[in-house]
């Protein structure tokens, strides 16, 4: 466990990630540590940090000052410079077998749970506020069963919303809400975003349902690719979040011409729907991002907040796309909200907790009990939102709940 003030201990808890350091230091590792794997080879690294690449170094030099501020525990885990997802060499390693980092909690906030969310299959991966205090939840369900809910500020559930209007989401996944009360809905698998009225009205489909691709706005082609998060920023201005990783799946193979990037990438619209520009992960490496799970606008200054979940890192843009910074997590970055006084926020997935943030991501404050269906836990926490008192509402994409997260009296 890894507090706010540094404490650490560690717990076997589930994780995932990715070897980041092998690009930049695998000629290092094959020359000086014999094919070790894992925390081995990060220490094997940082011991002969004067014999690396200046390419390697430089993750080195990364990895010595995260594990000094750790007190010798490294203060990531799975992430790029920390672990991969193998298991000596036998096959690939799940996140249920990998350490995990869990913050302790310093903010008090308590759980409950007023929401009845209509029994069955499927989990809840989002929700969102209006501005009357009615609670949309965006749940996975089988077909013919409504997946868009409206609960009232009694809790009460006010309308569903059903395939009739919607179309059944194949892959539920992130919705918003825009200044105007409209809710927006992303469907990955059908590669659709739809607007919704605050009546439960189908208003606008961007992109073509079933025909996953890329767009192209000089020729009038507008479709989207995996959409999975959607944001609005102060001025009206639309950002779309498209992929959960480069090339998933592989569409650089596509025979399909409208559908050849495979590429994570963000789309920008202005406030009217016209295009603005967009751009693409690509790749690892600074300025560059694998997916786009997390989508957050700054309301301090418009930057793009992109959540990299499998790189366990936050990417920041300007509005208009161009690279700002990147933030290395201790955690999987599932979703980014900014509450009421502007301070950043990160929902952790399958490490269960949502973490606040200073915006060089260090974690202030930690509300959450881990993994788990307990009281307080999380399959997968994910997208949520604040109300007026930035008490939290969220989800679970594994579970068909709703919880709601209360601020202490001050």
């Amino acid at each position: 466990m890894v507090d706010a003030e540094g404490n650490v201990t560690v717990t076997s808890r589930s994780g995932g990630g990715r070897a980041g350091f092998m690009s930049a230091c695998s000629d290092d590792m094959a020359k000086l540590c014999g094919g070790q794997k894992g925390f081995g080879a990060r220490q094997c690294l940082m011991e002969n940090a004067d014999k690396v690449s200046a390419q390697c170094k430089t993750v080195v030099d990364q990895m010595k000052a995260m594990m000094a501020e750790s007190g010798g525990i490294p203060p990531c885990s799975h992430s790029p410079v920390c672990d991969n997802r193998m298991t000596n060499g036998v096959g690939p390693r799940g996140r249920q077998q990998l350490q995990r980092v869990e913050w302790k909690q310093t903010m008090r906030y308590t759980f409950t749970y007023p929401y009845f969310v209509p029994e069955g299959f499927g989990g809840v991966p989002s929700v969102a506020l209006d501005s009357m205090g009615d609670l949309w939840v965006f749940k996975r369900a089988p077909a013919g069963t409504p997946q868009l809910y409206e609960f009232g500020p009694d809790h009460k559930l006010i309308r569903s919303v059903g395939d009739e209007v919607i179309g059944h989401s194949l892959k539920a996944h992130g919705m918003a809400i825009d200044a105007q009360g409209n809710v927006w809905i992303c469907d990955a698998t059908r590669a659709i975003v739809e607007e919704v009225s605050p009546e439960g009205k189908l208003l606008k489909t961007i992109g073509a349902a079933g025909h996953r691709g890329d767009w192209i706005e000089a020729r009038g082609q507008r479709l989207l690719w995996e959409p999975l998060m959607v944001v609005f920023a102060p001025d009206g201005d639309m950002y779309i979040g498209e992929g959960h990783s480069n090339e998933s799946p592989n569409d650089t193979d596509s025979s399909d011409p409208t559908n050849i990037s495979g590429a994570a990438r963000v789309i920008h619209l202005d406030k009217d729907g016209n295009y603005v520009n967009q751009w693409y992960g690509d790749n690892v490496g600074q300025g560059k991002f694998s997916m786009v799970h997390g989508l957050a606008v700054d309301p301090t200054n418009g930057n793009v907040w992109i959540g990299d979940r499998e790189e366990y890192r936050i990417i920041i843009y300007t509005a208009n796309g161009q690279f700002v910074k990147t933030l290395q997590m201790r955690n999987l970055v599932c979703a980014l909200n900014f509450d009421h006084e502007g301070n950043p926020w990160m929902a952790s997935g399958q490490d269960g907790q949502f973490l606040k943030l200073d915006r060089n991501g260090r974690v202030l404050g930690a509300i959450g009990n881990g993994m788990g269906i307990g009281n307080g836990q999380f399959i997968e926490a994910s997208y949520w939102s604040f109300d007026k008192h930035d008490n939290l509402y969220a989800g679970d994409t594994s579970v068909g709940r709703v919880t709601v997260m209360t601020a202490p009296n001050p």
